[in-house]
């Protein structure tokens, strides 16, 4: 673990954290942002009272609040425990909490100086989630206001460092410089791209993943429907009889996600949502099947309500994806569309507050 990106750089984040109360922490995926940098403000002394790191995804919350307890040698609930919707699991002890971003604007409404918190990490922040952007917003305020003391933290692989370092100013950058693997990104002929994504991927693993010496294979696709109907064919390809197929997203009762993150001596072939693009480091992947499909919030004019589109991911997710191949050794990411159209996809996807009534 000494070897990860984030305690490479501890130094610095703990110098920059106490010269100053605004810090962006960028580095790749897997370089143990999520897990490394609330312990390292604990056990420093940065934080006298709660650390609040803000998740995107309850299953992340959940599943990083067992992690860091487990590292620290203590049960969830204890030092560390996690807070999402209908679910609480802190104690009066928690010292670290994981919770989802609409939690804290909660409880800004009954604690409007967030008293007994001494650090926010706002994790995953390139998503730009509207809960997100106004936490951040409220929190920059108080700073400026009644709690100069509060120590603000946003993190992510991939950000736009330059403007939102223009934002938080004045702020202190690290940029923790990763060993991530080499991986091999390969796309699908015009042919295969143009069949239903979970036939795509079917013949897409059929045809990889035996060839690969080892490792687990992630299959990314944009929600539960198409998910199911992956892991149908994959099941149904003889190819593939080797490998046990698991679902992943944030609607499957707890212990089937467990099941799917937890470590198997059998080959498995995860398929799930943008669930397991950030946050989540699933150990042993070596090959991903990118869909290059997500559901993204939008305002849906003609309704008059927000919904969820099938969209095409940007260059910044499919990055994300990708990387999820690298963590532990060098890896195949197989992109199920043309290399043509790569070209054409935006650069990121816009925050939420831009596409949200």
């Amino acid at each position: 673990m000494a070897d990860l990106p984030i305690l490479q750089n501890s130094g610095r984040i703990v110098e920059a954290a106490r010269k100053h109360r605004r810090l962006i922490i960028s580095s790749p995926p897997g370089s143990g942002k999520s897990t490394q940098v609330p312990q390292l403000l604990l056990d420093n002394g940065l934080a006298k009272g709660k650390i609040a790191v803000l998740e995107p995804r309850r299953l992340a919350a959940r599943m990083l609040a067992r992690r860091v307890a487990q590292e620290r040698k203590s049960a969830v609930g204890a030092e560390v425990g996690y807070r999402v919707r209908f679910e609480d699991k802190t104690g009066k002890n928690t010292r670290i909490i994981f919770e989802t971003e609409g939690i804290l604007l909660r409880e800004l409404v009954s604690d409007r100086e967030l008293s007994a918190y001494s650090a926010i990490i706002l994790d995953e922040f390139h998503e730009r989630h509207l809960h997100c952007d106004l936490a951040l917003a409220c929190c920059l305020a108080l700073q400026r206001g009644k709690r100069p003391d509060l120590l603000v933290v946003a993190m992510s692989a991939t950000l736009d460092e330059k403007a939102l370092q223009s934002y938080m100013a004045p702020c202190e950058l690290i940029t923790a410089h990763g060993r991530v693997h080499p991986v091999s990104i390969s796309y699908c002929d015009a042919q295969t791209a143009k069949l239903p994504p979970w036939e795509a991927a079917a013949k897409i693993c059929g045809a990889a993943l035996p060839q690969l010496p080892g490792g687990h294979a992630l299959v990314f696709m944009p929600g539960a429907y198409e998910i199911n109907r992956t892991a149908a064919a994959l099941e149904k390809n003889h190819a593939l009889s080797d490998f046990s197929v698991c679902m992943l997203y944030g609607e499957l009762p707890p212990e089937r996600q467990d099941a799917a993150l937890a470590a198997s001596k059998k080959r498995k072939i995860i398929v799930a949502t943008n669930i397991a693009e950030t946050s989540l480091t699933i150990d042993g992947v070596t090959a991903v099947v990118d869909s290059g499909l997500a559901k993204i919030a939008r305002y849906d004019g003609a309704r008059a309500i927000n919904t969820l589109f099938t969209e095409k991911t940007a260059l910044s997710s499919c990055e994300q994806r990708a990387g999820r191949a690298g963590r532990t050794a060098p890896g195949i990411c197989v992109r199920l569309w043309t290399e043509r159209e790569q070209r054409e996809r935006p650069l990121s996807l816009e925050p939420e507050m831009l596409r949200l009534d």
